[in-house]
């Protein structure tokens, strides 16, 4: 679980990004131990967001990542199988909600102060937040066909749940959409993004400015539990 004293991600600092075999082995790890499978979870797939660039190459090697280390810890763990990978898919969806929020801020911040962005960097940073819940279940359903003969299933059925129902991420960028297109006075997403390429980067200054905000989201997170460690 993230602590206060784990690092975070300081986009003007050269400090090396986690390992896709850092964040896998947390991610088996928090799994295997079967207890607060959830909160660790989220622990692990936000910390390791806040050590990427915020753009969409980053995310998707999150969470292919965390799913393959989630569906690892579920086969040695000793907790119910379905059970274990639910609460973990939950606490991935959980985290990527942070950046969903983290994004719309950073627009918000941009706008706010005077920071104008062009044309096309405001519909490229409007384009990749429409597609993070589709780009986080593709990647993890890509994730689970790698994936055993036990655990597959499994994963597929929270993945077609998930795509029927919603994801909280998908929600929270859907209400953010719908904000940031009134204050930008875009009349329809739909119409302004067509035809627009969703590049694997986004803008510098939008990336900074959501990364910064991300990291103090997950600090703000993190200190009520450090908090609740010291004696």
């Amino acid at each position: 679980m993230t602590s206060g004293t784990e690092p975070t991600f300081d986009p003007a600092s050269s400090q090396p990004q986690l390992t896709t075999e850092e964040i896998k082995q947390a991610a088996s790890d928090s799994v295997r131990a079967g207890v607060d499978i959830r909160a660790r979870i989220h622990d692990v797939t936000l910390l390791a967001l806040t050590s990427r660039r915020f753009d969409r190459h980053g995310m998707k090697e999150v969470v292919r990542a965390v799913t393959d280390g989630m569906a690892v810890g579920a086969e040695q763990s000793q907790a119910d199988l379905r059970q274990a990978l639910s609460e973990a898919f939950r606490g991935m969806d959980l985290a990527l909600t942070r950046s969903a929020e983290a994004g719309g801020a950073a627009l918000r911040q941009l706008a706010s102060t005077g920071k104008d962005l062009s044309d096309t960097e405001l519909k490229q940073a409007l384009a990749t937040m429409r597609t993070l819940e589709e780009d986080f279940l593709a990647t993890a359903g890509r994730a689970a066909e790698a994936t055993n003969a036990r655990i597959r299933p499994e994963l597929r059925r929270i993945l077609d749940t998930a795509r029927e129902t919603g994801t909280e991420t998908g929600r929270i960028a859907a209400h953010n959409m719908t904000e940031l297109a009134q204050r930008f006075s875009i009349a329809s997403l739909d119409a302004a993004l067509a035809g627009m390429e969703v590049a694997a980067e986004v803008g510098t200054r939008f990336a900074h400015v959501a990364s910064g905000i991300l990291s103090g989201i997950a600090d703000a997170l993190a200190a009520p539990r450090s908090d609740k460690k010291t004696p």
